[in-house]
């Protein structure tokens, strides 16, 4: 039943994908999610914070394909996301029994991902695809674009600097 309901949300995660307003299409395929290292709230569900976090990132994905030129495809398969910090007992952390967990953000808990791509020209044809392993070694002492409430901003950083050296300096965008 649980691997019904994570395919389900994979699919949904497709569709909402694949008909954002982005210029360029995108496609986000998460690929068994409950393998990933770190996707671990401290006060909600697994699923609905896996959910959320998805959602957010796919969004912002999108957004970042705005850029890209109109008629060409994003393709992503998702294979592992870490997210920066480790979820620690409330107790160990220092914070007393009766805390939830907490997500503590240190250097040594830098946020990684792993997926594969093809930028897809509007007729099809492969116009990039590349393995990449995303990490960010100094997520906590460099400059960040986003505000320090976004609870994924290091991850959206790692992966707009990402885009930015993939995407602007390659043909794609001629």
């Amino acid at each position: 039943m649980k691997h019904i309901a994570i395919a389900a949300f994979s699919v949904s995660l497709l569709f909402f994908s694949a008909t954002s307003l982005a210029q360029a299409e995108v496609e986000i395929t998460w690929q068994d999610p409950e393998k990933f290292d770190d996707v671990r709230s401290t006060s909600e569900s697994r699923v609905k914070f896996r959910e959320r976090t998805f959602k957010e990132l796919d969004e912002y994905i999108n957004e970042l394909a705005e850029d890209l030129p109109k008629g060409q495809k994003l393709v992503m398969n998702v294979t592992n996301l870490d997210l920066a910090g480790d979820v620690l007992p409330a107790s160990f952390a220092g914070l007393g029994q009766s805390m939830s967990d907490v997500r503590v953000v240190k250097p040594i808990y830098i946020p990684r991902m792993s997926f594969s791509y093809q930028l897809l020209s509007s007729d099809g044809t492969v116009l990039q695809e590349k393995e990449v392993k995303l990490k960010d070694m100094s997520f906590s002492n460099s400059h960040n674009r986003f505000f320090s409430s976004d609870a994924l901003r290091y991850e959206k950083n790692m992966i707009a600097d990402w885009f930015e050296d993939e995407f602007a300096k390659s043909d794609a965008n001629k």
